[in-house]
């Protein structure tokens, strides 16, 4: 498929971020495409943290692993010695946390679980919730070790979908009414800094189909609004183009020589009954009149955003994705220019 092509699909810049956030609309595979990211932006020796926050268990089942716990644990290793580690964030453990961490709960956290008065306080709070959750991957960000070197590279975030985004990113409007002074004021304040700093990056994967990239598009625009920079848009799921551009046009208008199929074939030594040459016939034009779909899609990612943005593409991946799946994946990206500055 062609089309006038995005610039560089991975900008120096996207190396320099440290917190890369991965987000798109439900089924485009968003943590199938953030589990290959920390996997390519570790290889070459770097370390990266993989982090959730839907309760899904997503990272766990691509990396065909245990359910994981409220604890960082390695899950993979990259190609140059470089290794992933994943956590899954759960609310009431974070709150819990933040109460330890603030103002010296231990025992009393843990007494407001048992009442039930955290899962109360988030309900009525949505904001608070989505504090926590941005708060603790600022927390990995930020960390930095004894040598005062940051504890990781970088920090994927495996973030809800497009349509809540913008609302789970801009934690600072959330919490403006709850929370004027005090720790969760500053807590706020400072995931607002950096989700509004180049050290963040959000990338936005979709499918070339209507509603996934009209959905890609309109949070492209709520993201500039909110002035959150995006980084690139994924392209997930390419499907490989068989005919050449002239015969597929012919095609998505149903304009195939049968004839010249069975000929061709027939040179070949191949000898097929008339329906199986109309089954070929028919999956031809099925074939072509996707690709069409598909690169009239392409086209809007290319001239709709203004200016246009970085694109990486991953191919289609038949039979499901398996860990092998996942490193080639990765593997597809780094190819594209997919890199990581070391920690300094």
């Amino acid at each position: 498929m062609t089309g006038t092509g995005p610039p560089v699909a991975w900008p120096a810049a996207l190396a320099r971020a440290r917190l890369h956030v991965v987000s798109g609309k439900g089924g485009t595979g968003k943590t199938t495409v953030a589990a290959a990211l920390a996997l390519a932006l570790a290889t070459g020796g770097r370390r990266v943290l993989l982090v959730e926050v839907e309760n899904r268990q997503g990272i766990a089942q691509v990396f065909d692993t245990a359910p994981l716990p409220y604890e960082e644990r390695r899950i993979a290793v990259a190609p140059g010695g470089g290794e992933v580690r994943a956590l899954a964030v759960d609310t009431e453990a974070a709150l819990l946390e933040y109460f330890e961490m603030f103002y010296r709960l231990g025992v009393a956290g843990r007494t407001l679980r048992r009442m039930g008065a955290i899962e109360f306080a988030t309900t009525l709070a949505p904001g608070l919730r989505d504090v926590l959750l941005t708060g603790k991957a600022k927390e990995c960000v930020t960390r930095t070790e004894s040598d005062g070197r940051p504890a990781y590279d970088a920090v994927v975030l495996d973030a809800p979908p497009t349509g809540r985004l913008v609302t789970f990113l801009d934690v600072t409007k959330a919490m403006a009414d709850l929370a004027k002074v005090g720790p969760i004021h500053g807590q706020a304040e400072g995931v607002n800094q950096l989700i509004h700093s180049p050290l963040t990056a959000v990338h936005l994967v979709t499918l070339l189909s209507d509603l996934p990239v009209s959905e890609t598009l309109d949070a492209v625009a709520e993201l500039g609004r909110a002035q959150i920079g995006v980084g690139t848009v994924v392209v997930n799921r390419m499907r490989e183009q068989w005919l050449p551009d002239r015969s597929l046009t012919a095609a998505a208008g149903g304009r195939v020589d049968a004839g010249r199929i069975r000929n061709g074939l027939q040179s070949a030594g191949i000898e097929l009954a008339p329906h199986e040459i109309d089954g070929l016939v028919a999956e031809t034009v099925e074939h072509a009149v996707a690709v069409a779909g598909e690169t009239a899609a392409l086209r809007r990612l290319d001239t709709e955003p203004d200016p246009p943005l970085p694109r990486l593409t991953l191919p289609e991946v038949l039979g499901g994705v398996d860990l092998g799946a996942l490193y080639e994946l990765a593997e597809s990206m780094t190819a594209q220019g997919v890199w990581l500055e070391a920690r300094r």
